[in-house]
């Protein structure tokens, strides 16, 4: 088959939340080997960095590699190739900012579908940017949502944000003066942003008894977004990548800096998923999903795009091949 190229237009236009979370949710399902979804490599040069990510989705006809290239700049682009795994074959390389996003928001709703209660769910959002937004959207594809509460800096951005989800969703969304405010009340806690001096955006103070929290900003060592308390607080932890989120997330290290010890109290996602572990074991219990992203995440969506690609006949055939020698 002649290698396909995705855009990130082509991308937007296959994928559908409900399709992206139940991908998702196969993907924890099966996988039981953890070498086939092995921890991203870094390579940095000052504030460059380029990530690669790769996974082997069991039961899944793709395998494939992400590659994020980012500039001292903060630009950032990303890059997915696939390969059939039967034969190795180049099937398709695609554009892979949207998937980005919407892996992230859709493993962060099949995280929040486990932990938080079976209730309408009032939402408090940090952030404003597009991850924000995927986290919003999807959480409202697997939960009743009565009310969503939103923070940004930027009051202009914050209540553009309320307005937009309001109108698109049809859930009532309003904007907050502070983040405090924002989280007050909240059974949902997203922190989908980073303050620029990397000050924790959350404070653990500020969350009742029984919140479930979701927090994708802090995946470097240099990077905060919630404060210790948060992670004092955490009845539970549950990790997309556990030794990832232990020992390279700037929250993490931090908090094991100050002496909180909380090693024992964190399991993986999949392990969530495939019911081998509880959630939260009383209604009082504050629990947290920390994501720093998966190679898993990103190969299982990609290698579903295909499929919706190849079934809707869209995208541009690769005027290239790579060299294939076919097994004997």
């Amino acid at each position: 088959m002649t290698p396909l190229f995705l855009s990130d237009s082509d991308v937007r236009g296959l994928l559908a939340w409900p399709d992206v979370i139940a991908c998702l949710r196969a993907a924890y399902a099966n996988l039981k080997q953890p070498d086939s979804a092995p921890p991203r490599v870094n390579a940095r040069l000052g504030k460059r960095w380029l990530r690669a990510l790769n996974a082997i989705p069991a039961g899944n006809r793709h395998m494939g590699a992400k590659l994020i290239a980012r500039a001292e700049t903060r630009g950032a682009s990303h890059l997915i190739a696939l390969w059939e795994q039967d034969t190795a074959a180049l099937a398709c390389l695609l554009d892979g900012k949207s998937i980005t996003a919407m892996r992230t928001a859709g493993t962060s709703a099949v995280a929040v579908d486990c932990l938080a209660p079976r209730t309408p769910l009032r939402v408090a959002v940090l952030g404003s940017g597009a991850e924000a937004s995927a986290h919003i959207r999807a959480i409202a594809a697997v939960r009743d949502c009565s009310i969503v509460i939103v923070y940004s800096p930027t009051p202009a951005k914050r209540e553009t944000f309320a307005e937009q989800f309001s109108r698109d969703c049809g859930v009532p969304c309003l904007p907050a003066p502070m983040a405090e405010v924002a989280v007050a009340e909240a059974d949902l806690v997203i922190a989908a942003a980073r303050s620029r001096d990397e000050t924790p955006i959350l404070q653990g103070n500020w969350l009742k008894p029984g919140a479930t929290v979701v927090s994708i900003g802090s995946t470097l060592p240099e990077q905060r977004e919630v404060d210790i308390g948060v992670i004092a607080r955490a009845a539970q932890i549950f990790a997309d990548v556990p030794e990832e989120v232990l020992n390279d997330s700037g929250d993490m290290i931090a908090a094991r800096a100050a002496g909180i010890v909380f090693d024992a109290k964190t399991a993986a996602l999949a392990d969530l998923v495939q019911g081998k572990v509880t959630g939260r074991a009383a209604a009082d219990e504050i629990v947290l999903f920390k994501s720093v992203g998966s190679g898993l995440q990103d190969i299982a969506v990609s290698a579903m795009c295909l499929e919706k690609a190849i079934a809707a006949n869209t995208g541009q055939p690769l005027p290239m091949m790579t060299t294939h020698r076919p097994g004997t």
